[in-house]
């Protein structure tokens, strides 16, 4: 690949995943202490200071080594878990599910919020392709963070939620997924399954929605 393709491309992507994995985790952090877990705040990780979310390898070195090896064809990644006591949770089987939540909620409303700057650029009659580029690079990673971490199986996000949701027998049963969750899920991730029956179509459901949401706002302004 041209070596100012990839400079640009890095460059691009790069706050819209520093905020993104920032704002995921922390909000996971700020769910559980709302409902009575304080480990994430005495380890000091309810920040917004990337640096503390940042894993070396799941952050960086994998994301990168995947560009360069796929041509930017095939990407994953991930931040350092922000750590959750579920046992220290007011009502563990519930709060769980607001916690899991969290995550993807904050992406979701990251991806409006880079949705409605594009929309004020464009409005106010910016032209310069490297920011407007940077909006829809936040749409783009805010979605895709959304739509995978809500995959229904632990660890992540959606398993969490859906533990939380089955009744107790079902709940353990799925939950006894875990040790073994991530390597299925990436297993699943290169043969295709996840990207072409979950996060292909739950991106461009979440992804139309907010079109319509802002509608109003995108007719104001342009």
């Amino acid at each position: 690949m041209d070596f100012a393709q990839i400079v640009q491309t890095v460059a691009l992507y790069a706050i819209p995943v520093l905020f993104a994995i920032t704002l995921h985790e922390a909000a996971h952090g700020y769910a559980a202490r709302h409902f009575g877990d304080r480990t994430a705040e005495l380890m000091g990780r309810i920040t917004l200071n990337p640096v503390k979310h940042i894993d070396p390898v799941g952050t960086i070195a994998m994301p990168l080594i995947l560009y360069f090896a796929t041509a930017g064809a095939f990407l994953f990644g991930y931040a350092k878990p922000v750590p959750v006591n579920f046992g220290r949770l007011r009502n563990p089987k519930r709060d769980m599910v607001w916690v899991a939540l969290a995550g993807p909620g904050a992406n979701l409303f990251q991806a409006i919020a880079w949705t409605i700057l594009l929309y004020v650029l464009a409005g106010i009659g910016v032209q310069e392709p490297f920011f407007l580029q940077m909006c829809r690079a936040g749409v783009l990673v805010n979605l895709v963070m959304f739509a995978f971490n809500l995959f229904p199986l632990p660890p992540l996000d959606g398993g969490r939620i859906l533990v939380g949701l089955l009744p107790m027998r079902q709940a353990e049963l799925v939950s006894r997924v875990e040790p073994w969750g991530f390597f299925i899920v990436m297993a699943l991730v290169i043969t295709g399954v996840v990207g072409n029956l979950w996060l292909r179509p739950l991106m461009m459901l979440t992804g139309s929605a907010i079109e319509v949401l802002l509608t109003p706002l995108r007719l104001l302004i342009l």
